[in-house]
Order: structure tokens, then sequence, then C-alpha cells
């Protein structure tokens, strides 16, 4: 039997899932992303000192993401070091919104898929919110928050439009919790909604607004720094900071933490299911000297799963990172015919024909990594900072592990991890690690101030020959990397390797499948009708289509116009 999901819901950008079902279990899939992606096209001829402003419109999720990506792709290219204070600023802007992206994923992007919120309307709110303060000692879960939570969601099945609740399974024979779990995760649900907030208004003070931060510059931050002002950055709004990554930080281990130990004890079936390509790809991040040689968090390559068999990535000039990323357009619709390409070599020219399963049938490229597909994402960050022997991601990790065997009262080996309730756990494990990283460069920034250092920014200057440049970043979805080629001091090209395009990409040159199609081989689907399995192992990536393609009318017609008044 076919199945076809188009588009796969609470994501950002469009993204369509083909399966093959035989006896209840996927035997064949298909990934396909259904927008084109043209900023590289863009980005030609331009001057590289804007190349963050434009690059940051691939998206309106992960903006900060891809600013952060292209100054550092730039600077790499010219050799620039950038001051101390412009690291630590942008580290804490990475951070705050790693941990407000993570928040947003698993309570209102995947929760949906485990948790029933119907069922909620049939729990006792005292029973629990009693089982909720025997998991932390969170203050708000008590039976005056859990009562309130549960006539809100009351009042929208009442009414007959669930809202934001709207496309969910529910009663479907996938979901196992009971009624009370149900209302915990429902009430962390909402209470969620305040805390991935509070994360994004330390980016907005930090960046200017948010989406699309205005602070980046090639060669540091333009953030004017005034420690007696209001109007600049001064001690004002450093302790704003300060008191919303403690606020935060209760909320992720006191809340998320717990709330996933349990739903991941509920589901320890499903780290059976979802494994797929088993190569971990992840990249060093938080700088802390002004070239990029020295981080607070560390990243490397996991060859089939073996931690073991780590292997470093050292830095943004480290030739084993740079060297080993290609990207084929075989089954993309792009023009191609020379092979998978470097991404300094890669080209972008649209070629749409139609849907065809086996030839072109995705926007999205397949990136690989010494020619094998690899998996990015928090589990492969995750699992490269555990061996590379980083001890806060150890710490949360055993934490968690320990809770999930306590729930289940029996032994969780590491490779459950390989799974897509894995892949949550890994997510929340990382939340964590960026809580305490926000809160480390907090104080590094104060420190060096408090020294007398206040610069941020080195000037920029662009030789007339041809240099070329990788900048990377572990964005929330995993490993994002910017190339840019520039001869004259403009932009010859530019190309940009997302999260999303190594785990959405589709076959690649020699037809191996991508991470998301491996992953749903075997997958059970109890109703095809009701495809809620898939949904799980796909959403556990957390895909945001937008980074991997844009948007293309294949007839030449005008899509919308917009006029500026």
């Amino acid at each position: 039997m076919r199945i076809t999901v188009d588009p796969i819901t609470r994501i950002e950008g469009h993204l369509r899932i083909d399966c093959e079902v035989d006896d209840g279990r996927v035997a064949n899939a298909w990934a396909s992303g259904q927008m084109w992606r043209g900023i590289e096209l863009i980005l030609r001829d331009r001057d590289p000192r804007d190349a963050w402003i434009f690059s940051q419109r691939i998206c309106g999720v992960c903006t900060t993401v891809h600013a952060i990506a292209s100054v550092r792709s730039i600077e790499n290219a010219l050799g620039l070091e950038v001051p101390l204070n412009a690291q630590y600023i942008r580290n804490m802007i990475i951070t705050a919104h790693g941990v407000h992206d993570h928040i947003v994923h698993f309570y209102h992007l995947s929760a949906l898929d485990w948790v029933d919120i119907v069922s909620a309307l049939d729990a006792d709110p005292a029973a629990a919110a009693r089982v909720a303060q025997t998991l932390s000692d969170w203050p708000r879960n008590s039976v005056q928050e859990f009562t309130q939570a549960q006539e809100r969601l009351r009042a929208f099945v009442g009414s007959g439009q669930l809202g934001v609740f709207g496309s969910g399974y529910w009663g479907h024979p996938a979901m196992v919790l009971e009624p009370e779990v149900n209302l915990i995760a429902a009430v962390h649900y909402l209470q969620a909604l305040d805390y991935q907030r509070k994360a994004n208004r330390i980016v907005a003070i930090l960046g200017g607004k948010t989406p699309h931060i205005q602070n980046m510059a090639v060669g540091g931050v333009a953030n004017a720094i005034n420690l007696d002002s209001q109007s600049t950055l001064g001690i004002e709004r450093l302790m704003q900071i300060r008191q919303v990554i403690d606020e935060i930080g209760a909320f992720v281990t006191q809340v998320y933490l717990p709330d996933v130990a349990v739903i991941g004890a509920q589901y320890a079936d499903w780290t059976g299911h979802g494994a797929g390509v088993t190569n971990y790809l992840s990249v060093p991040d938080l700088p802390l000297d002004t070239r990029g040689t020295e981080f607070a968090m560390p990243g490397g390559y996991i060859p089939n799963g073996d931690v073991d068999q780590f292997h470093a990535i050292t830095g943004f000039d480290d030739a084993y990172f740079a060297d080993g990323v290609k990207e084929s357009v075989k089954h993309a619709w792009y023009q191609g015919g020379r092979g998978a390409l470097h991404p300094y070599d890669g080209e972008t020219i649209p070629d749409y024909t139609d849907f065809e399963e086996d030839s072109k049938y995705s926007w999205v490229k397949s990136p690989t990594f010494y020619d094998a597909r690899a998996q990015v994402g928090p589990l492969a960050n995750v699992l490269c900072m555990f061996a590379a022997g980083h001890e806060p991601t150890q710490r949360h990790l055993t934490w968690l592990i320990e809770q999930v065997q306590s729930h289940l009262g029996s032994e969780i080996p590491l490779s459950a991890l390989h799974s897509t309730i894995g892949r949550h756990a890994a997510r929340a494990v990382r939340c964590a690690v960026l809580m305490e990283a926000l809160g480390d460069q907090w104080d590094l920034l104060v420190a060096n101030l408090a020294r007398g250092d206040f610069d941020t920014f080195n000037r920029p200057e662009f030789p007339d020959e041809e240099v070329r440049g990788v900048g990377f970043h572990e964005a929330p979805r995993g490993v994002l990397s910017h190339w840019a080629v520039l001869r004259n001091g403009r932009i010859a090209n530019y190309q940009a390797v997302v999260p999303t395009t190594w785990n959405a990409g589709p076959r690649d040159e020699a037809d191996a499948l991508g991470p998301y199609e491996a992953s749903l081989l075997d997958n059970p689907v109890a109703d095809p009708d009701l495809p809620l399995e898939i949904l799980r192992t796909i959403h556990s990536f957390d895909p945001c289509l937008a980074c991997a393609i844009h948007m293309v009318n294949a007839k030449g017609k005008a899509v919308t116009r917009i006029q500026a008044q």
C-alpha cells in the first residue's frame, strides 16, 4: 500500500513523505522537499558583508543561525579574528536561540504525537498534580494550575474547534499514556509557551530584534557597550538577561527533562524504531578565543553509531570537515551530470520535472560526508560530545538515562538513543547543556568587561584575489555550514548546506537513502489512514524545510506581489 503524507504538519516548510507499507510496516520511503531555495543565486556578485542579512531570510524561524554561519564563512575566508566580546555575545544568542527552539520543538511541534490531549479531560487534576510533584520540585505543579489548564482544554474541545490542538490523532491506538500523564504534559505545554518566549527575549535584547537579528557584522557584532548607559548593552540589560537565564533554567531541569524521561519510559518500545543512518556528524561551537580554535562544546564524527570511533573536529580551519562535504543532485530537481560536488564548486540551477521516485523527486540536495550519508541534529551532537568527554553532556545524559531506568525498572543501553524516542531524549539533554553554557557565556562576557575590554569589532579587508571560506555552526537541528567563494571583493559562489538538507535529502549519487527515508524503514503503521507513526519518526528530527527549500512556480508565473507603501 502506498501512503503519501503531504504536507507533514507542525513543521516550517513543505515536506512530502511517501511510504510503501507492507503488512503493517514501512518497506520503502521517499522524502521530498516541495519548494526551492534560491538564496545562492540571489547572493552572487553581492558584497560579502551583506551575505548574512540575505541568508537570514532562508528561514523565518531559524534566522539567527544563518546570520552566524554566514559571517563566519566570510571571516574564515579572510582569516579574520573576532574580538572576545563579540564571540561571547554571539554565543549567548546561539545558546538562547537553541533553548527556545528545543522547548518549542518538544512541547509545541512533536509532543502531540505522543500525548492525547482529549484523554487529559478524563484525568483527576489532583492526582495528576501529585504524580508531577513526585517527578520534580517545580512549583507550578499545583492542583490549581492543573485544574485551570484542564478547563481551558475542555473549552477547546467543547467548542468543536481545537485550535492548536486540532491536528492530533486523538484516540489513536498508538497513544498509551494514562489520562493523568496526558494532563501533566498538556499543562507543561501551556507553561512552555511562556518559557520559550523568555528565551527568545534574550535573543531580542542582544540581537536588536527577533526573528532576523540586526547586530551581526563580518568581524564581530554591532552592539555598543557602555556599562553606565541604558541605551546600550550595559549593566541593566545584562542583569535582565541574567534573571531570564535563571528562570528558564529551572523550567528546563525541573520540567522538560523529567517530562521526557516519563514519556520516554512509557514509549520505550520506540527505542526499537527510527534509527536509520547512524553515521553522526556534529561540529564544535561556542568559540572561546578570537580565532575559533577553542570551543565550549566539542564536535566530530561517529561512524556506524560506534562512539569509540569518534573523530574530533577541532576548529574552523580543520580540513577534516571542510574536505569531507559534498552534495549530490542526482535525485533533486537541479541540473547536474557532474557527480557530487564540493560546496565551493556547487551549482544551484533549477530543473523541475515531476515526482519520479526512480529519478528526481525533491528540491533538497543530498549531502554526504566522505561519500557516506550522515545524520545531524541533537542526537549526533550529544553522542559526539559524550564521546569527547564533555562533562555537562555526560552528566545530563546519565541523569536522564537513570530516570528512564527508574521508571521502567530495567536497564537502558546507550544504543537505545539510536531511535525515534532517542532523538527526543538527546534534544532534552542538549537543551540542558545549552542552558548551562548560556550562563557560562554570560559570566565570561561580564568578566571580560570588568577587565576593561569593550572591543566588539575588527574591520575586514577584502583582497582582489580569490579566497574561500566555510562558516559552520551547530544549529538546533544540526550541522549548518555556509560556503563562500570571494573574488575581487564580491561573492563569486555561495552555498548553504543546512541541517534539514543533511537529514531530508533524497537518495544520493550512489542511491543510498537519506536519514529521513532510512529511519522510516520497518516503522510500524497501525492504520494507514491515520499514519501517526510516520509523523512520530519524521517529527523527531525537528524538520524545518524552509532552510532546505524555497518556492518556485514551474510555469514561471508570479506567486504573489508585495508593494511597499
